[in-house]
């Protein structure tokens, strides 16, 4: 059944309009709804605090168990988009994470907490996450898809520019109940233009990728549910044979540990700590959205044109510098302005060479699975960072200490992402911003 896909289709095409761009403009709807229910929670921890008396400690173990579920969900939902369908599956996961907010507006015990916030929004979130931006890039685009990716990569970015301050104005006026309303408002908007729009792949309304004429059939399945699953274990146990795995699996801890698991969570109640209100600091963190959504989509036409491993040597160290500056910023305005310009043009700008990475190791087929495994190492790194933090918070009263290990960490991983070696297939050249056919 294509519904208004397939006249939609005809109709762009005759405009010289790929329908993939359409599928990506509702992917980005979706990621970004999702991204904005993952970022929720930084707004939600001090009144969280005073209305139950939890600790932050308590608070981030629940932001924990969800980003590691958040991870380690991807590579599973690759094989279950591959098998079922990128559709049925994105709008499995809005139901889940639409329902689980709905049960936490009566919430009271800690538990609770860490049962809806942790495994419900992480199993949600997680068939939702980066692997669908990478699913569908490689699917609807074989030219134009470093750039397709970013563009769906920045998507993170606008949830912040979108939700996070409205979310704080919400809970300022109103509280996080009625703010939680307003996420599942969204998340069935975004359910409802994915029914309407979203299809598995170009052949399903007969076309070929953006950038080629052969259209390419869906491949054919084998094997129960039992072997679908365990695919992905067997792919990883490939995959780890490879040192460009390791290397990038170990930099995405570190960018996972950076972003989403530090600033996205404690951003806000850090600013708390040097007098700064909830809904400035929000603020702050939507600024970062701005230049990030223009970096990572500059990152995906960079990735389509130079060498991915530089790229990643800037993008780390840049955020790591950023972040060991931040403490000296007295949190001022200008300070902060500052800091939200250098470490929101980079914020998820590696996502797209990693990806364009994991393609030229891997290969295309495999690209999702893979990615999947190494975006649970990114979920890894951002457990640790947001129960890391929260700890250094209850234990020592400020967050700082999380703050400088997370700097001198992205400085680790820009050094890192340099051991990269060429594939096998890749010609030889000189490791400079030269252009990268991949």
């Amino acid at each position: 059944m294509t519904g208004v896909s397939s006249p939609l289709a005809a109709s762009l095409l005759r405009r010289n309009i790929h329908y993939g761009w359409v599928v990506a403009a509702v992917t980005f709807l979706t990621m970004l709804v999702t991204a904005g229910t993952v970022g929720a929670p930084g707004v939600f921890i001090v009144p969280l605090e005073q209305e139950f008396g939890w600790k932050a400690s308590e608070i981030s173990s629940a932001l924990a168990v969800r980003f590691l579920l958040y991870g380690l969900i991807g590579p599973f939902a690759a094989v279950l988009m591959n098998r079922f369908g990128v559709r049925r599956i994105v709008l499995t996961a809005l139901a889940i994470i639409a329902t689980t907010l709905v049960a936490s507006l009566a919430m009271t015990e800690v538990w609770q907490l860490v049962l809806l916030w942790g495994i419900g929004l992480g199993i949600g979130t997680g068939l939702t996450a980066m692997v669908l931006g990478a699913t569908v890039a490689t699917r609807w685009f074989s030219e134009r898809r470093g750039l397709a990716m970013g563009l769906l990569s920045a998507s993170t970015a606008t949830g912040q520019l979108v939700f996070l301050p409205l979310l704080a104005k919400l809970t300022e006026a109103y509280g996080w109940r009625t703010a939680l309303c307003f996420v599942c408002a969204m998340l069935i908007l975004a359910a409802l233009l994915v029914l309407l729009l979203m299809r598995n792949r170009p052949s399903d309304i007969g076309l070929a990728p953006y950038g080629t004429t052969e259209v390419v059939p869906e491949p054919p399945h084998s094997g129960g549910l039992g072997t679908l699953l365990a695919s992905p274990v067997l792919v990883l146990k490939d995959a780890m044979k490879s040192a460009a795995f390791w290397v990038l699996f170990g930099t995405f801890f570190i960018c996972g540990l950076s972003t989403s698991g530090l600033i996205q969570t404690h951003f806000i109640a850090l600013c708390g700590d040097f007098g700064l209100a909830p809904v400035k600091a929000a603020s702050v963190l939507a600024m970062m959205g701005v230049f990030d959504f223009f970096g990572t989509i500059g990152s995906g036409w960079l990735s389509d044109r130079f060498d991915n491993r530089w790229l990643l040597f800037w993008y780390y160290g840049l955020r790591g510098l950023s972040l060991i500056y931040l403490p000296f910023t007295d949190f001022t305005f200008y300070g902060l302005s500052l800091f939200a310009m250098f470490y929101g043009l980079d914020w998820i700008a590696t996502v797209p060479p990693t990806v364009k990475l994991t393609s030229r190791y891997f290969g295309a087929e495999r690209t999702n699975v893979v990615f999947g495994w190494i975006f649970a190492g990114h979920q890894f790194g951002a457990a640790v960072a947001a129960y890391g933090a929260g700890l250094t918070r209850t234990e020592w009263s400020t967050y700082l200490p999380a703050f400088f290990v997370a700097g001198a960490a992205c400085v680790a991983a820009a050094l890192l992402a340099l051991s990269l070696g060429r594939s096998e297939t890749a010609p030889a050249r000189a490791a400079t911003f030269e252009p990268d056919p991949v």
